[in-house]
């Protein structure tokens, strides 16, 4: 469904990329590597266990050519990237269902398509709204369906973020369940090589600053999520989550201290990301079976 007018709209008005499937075997070494990076002592799934949620975001990566990289290290090209002139792209949250978890150390398909596409007005001007749509399938049958939400822009805009970084203030939480994170450099990078992105904010401190604006390199918006879904990993392993809600705010840098608190009501656990200086980075819902 196109909602396009004027402006960045007339880019995409003949843009309609077909449905793409793809295949993947979601191998333990990856769940391990993730594991390794949360600390844990020993990796939170094995062949044949139930995949936790989103980390099948470890999977179906992409690998452009060297040569097909952008100065800001996206890819160029791709088949869901829209044709939109010096394109900027954030991700901004998305929704996932569960029906039944995906299962480690199994072949796995993949069909994503181009939901949505719309234009809206922000404070920093135009933003060209794209959502996925992608079903996950096991054995012939539809395991999860997500959606992920990506704003693209064209040129770059003057963010509004904080001159200077302060590294040992700490934020505060009431919530029942905390899980605090101070991400640094080589965190970043070991979670880039892990889901190939080699967008250049998440290793790069000089282009980071001098070229995108920011006061340090940017915690990634995927890691703030499942960051949050270790609360719920943690503090309720036996309660199987059914759905995601989440959403990304405003970025997060390294050498930060975050909180990532939550707390149940219920069916449903709202979860969150903190600085010192912004309670909601991120958020969450998530609705348990």
């Amino acid at each position: 469904m196109h909602n396009v007018q004027s402006g960045l709209g007339s880019y995409v008005e003949s843009w309609s990329p077909g449905a793409v499937a793809e295949d993947d075997v979601l191998s333990p070494a990856p769940v391990a590597a993730l594991s390794a990076l949360l600390d844990q002592s020993k990796p939170v799934a094995v062949a044949g266990d139930a995949l936790p949620p989103l980390w099948h975001w470890l999977y179906f990566l992409q690998w452009p050519a060297q040569q097909d990289l952008g100065d800001d290290g996206h890819p160029r090209h791709g088949h869901f990237l829209p044709p939109v002139p010096d394109r900027q792209r954030m991700f901004a949250g998305g929704r996932c269902k569960i029906v039944e978890p995906l299962r480690v150390g199994e072949p796995a398909q993949r069909v994503s398509s181009v939901s949505t596409v719309a234009t809206k007005q922000g404070s920093t001007g135009e933003l060209l709204f794209v959502t996925v749509r992608s079903e996950y399938l096991q054995h012939g049958t539809t395991r999860v369906v997500e959606e992920q939400d990506i704003v693209y822009r064209s040129g770059r805009s003057a963010g509004q973020h904080p001159a200077d970084l302060d590294i040992a203030a700490r934020p505060h939480s009431e919530d029942t369940w905390q899980l605090p994170l101070q991400p640094d450099p080589a965190l970043l990078f070991r979670f880039s090589a892990l889901t190939a992105n080699a967008h250049r904010i998440h290793y790069d401190a000089p282009y980071a600053e001098g070229v995108e604006g920011y006061p340090g390199l940017v915690v990634h918006g995927p890691l703030l999520v499942l960051t949050m879904l270790e609360l719920v990993r943690r503090n309720a392993p036996t309660r199987p989550v059914r759905s995601v809600s989440y959403r990304l705010r405003r970025p997060a840098f390294a050498g930060e201290r975050l909180l990532a608190a939550g707390a149940p009501t219920g069916r449903n656990a709202a979860l969150s990301i903190a600085t010192h200086r912004e309670q909601r980075h991120a958020t969450a819902e998530v609705t348990f079976a």
